[in-house]
């Protein structure tokens, strides 16, 4: 039987090197909050932790809210996840702990009117550090405690279709130990470095324009973000293409819809403006999938299905931020979409119904593309990176969008010991940048994720955030967002 017994929320506060725009809002500062979690097995104990940025304008996307207000729902939120979990079991395993704080927190989330996104945060990060904190009690790592299914894991419980399946059964055998980076052209990234105004330059030695970040990292996967503009997207789509194209040989990309987009008949106006191009024809073959371009508000409308029917030879469309509660993966692709993507912020045992409801549908149309993807939220070492990567890993995706290394300058936001540590146990993943600080270690557009997959839960040693600021000695104040 487990427990949980104890749980503590710290913050550190963290600055980006360069403006990080998506959808309808602009990171420069952030709250990277880190959960601690003790975890009661018996006569013994272990720790876990999870951690996550809270971005404000994800989780909701709502423009009439101020960032103030939306980070104080965050915490919110994660304060309820962290009350209930305190007061459940004992069980019998994880999954069965996790299904009753599932069900407390939305009960209590919709009763307040929290979009499922947002109220599932609080859920997935006391699940995240517990399945830490049940992998090092078990003495094994999160690949082989999956296989195993010691986490209780039941697929059925998300869809009766996956009755009689384990998890062993819609896994690879061993985890991938190596996957290329997908990187993000945020919708305020500079496209080459003549782009960049004199006093907006880094000058840290890492590189800020889409060109200089092929050439230094060897990027062949692209994440690139749309402003529902068409006429604006359009002209940044043909640039972004010379460039890449220019570059590469061989290369693919998705398009992030970022829910900027009206309507479907908007988008595929904007689609076919583009497959007129004749500049753009071998470029749009490369394509992925195209994530949510419509607000999650109407993403999974019938109004959608019929736009559907109608355009039989439309691209792959997944969902992002309409998949926030369990069983909207199974309408979205009812509705016509081809997928998801997956996100340790959406909830692990969630992620894995949904890879396994996918795996299940490919099975039984063979015929037919079901994409699953790997997303970022900015994921930052040593916690929210690694236990994101040590999923995928798990999934054997081979390629994932990856930006904290862009958008922050190494891993310096933490302090030197924290460095120090995430060096040692993870050599392969990072490495020491040329002027002195550890940064992601990128070669040929891959990361080596083998430590990742060989410890608990991604992170590899216990980590010690005493010199964090408990969350209720700390104010938004703190972030001097200007």
């Amino acid at each position: 039987m487990i427990q949980i017994k104890e749980i503590d929320l710290r913050i550190q506060n963290m600055r980006t090197r360069m403006p990080f725009k998506f959808g309808i809002s602009t990171m420069t500062a952030v709250p990277h909050l880190v959960l601690g979690l003790v975890l009661e097995a018996g006569s013994r104990t272990g720790r876990g932790y999870s951690a996550d940025h809270l971005p404000p304008k994800w989780f909701t996307k709502n423009p009439e809210t101020s960032l103030e207000d939306e980070v104080g729902d965050m915490i919110s939120v994660i304060r309820h996840a962290s009350d209930a979990a305190l007061t459940i079991g004992p069980a019998t395993d994880p999954f069965t702990l996790w299904q009753a704080l599932y069900e407390a927190q939305k009960s209590w989330g919709n009763e307040r009117g929290f979009a499922p996104l947002l109220w599932g945060l609080g859920t997935s990060l006391v699940e995240r550090a517990m399945i830490e904190a049940f992998c090092r009690l078990k003495g094994t790592n999160f690949g082989q405690t999956l296989r195993s299914n010691a986490l209780g894991l039941r697929l059925d419980a998300f869809n009766p279709n996956l009755t009689g399946l384990e998890p062993a059964d819609v896994l690879p055998d061993s985890p991938i130990t190596v996957t290329n980076v997908r990187h993000t052209v945020g919708l305020g990234d500079p496209l080459t470095r003549p782009d960049i105004p004199a006093e907006e330059l880094c000058n840290d030695g890492l590189p800020q324009s889409l060109d200089e970040v092929i050439d230094t990292y060897g990027i062949t996967y692209f994440k690139i973000k749309l402003f529902g503009d068409e006429a604006r997207d359009f002209s940044r789509l043909k640039q972004t293409a010379a460039i890449i194209g220019g570059r590469l040989n061989h290369y693919a990309f998705t398009l992030d819809g970022n829910e900027n987009y009206g309507d479907m008949e908007s988008f595929r106006s904007f689609w076919e403006a583009l497959r007129a191009d004749r500049d753009l024809a071998g470029f749009l073959r490369r394509l992925i999938c195209i994530e949510q371009p419509l607000h999650r508000n109407i993403a999974l409308d019938e109004e959608v299905r019929r736009h559907f029917q109608v355009w039989p030879d439309r691209p792959s469309f997944i969902i992002d931020e309409s998949d926030g509660d369990i069983g909207d993966v199974e309408r979205a692709v009812d509705i016509g979409y081809a997928g998801t993507s997956y996100k340790n912020c959406k909830g692990v045992f969630k992620g894995l119904s949904n890879a396994a409801y996918l795996k299940y549908l490919s099975n039984q149309h063979p015929e037919r593309e079901y994409v699953l993807t790997s997303e970022d939220l900015s994921n930052i070492a040593p916690i929210a990176l690694a236990q994101d990567l040590a999923v995928l890993a798990t999934l054997g995706v081979d390629h994932t969008e990856r930006n904290s290394h862009h958008y922050f300058k190494g891993i310096t936001v933490w302090p030197e010991d924290i460095q120090e540590k995430v060096m040692e146990c993870h050599p392969e993943l990072f490495s020491l940048h040329t002027a002195g600080f550890p940064c992601m270690n990128i070669q040929q557009g891959r990361i080596n994720m083998e430590s990742v997959t060989t410890s608990p839960f991604g992170v590899g040693f216990e980590f010690d955030y005493s010199q964090l600021t408990p969350l209720d000695d700390w104010s938004y104040d703190s972030l001097d967002v200007g």
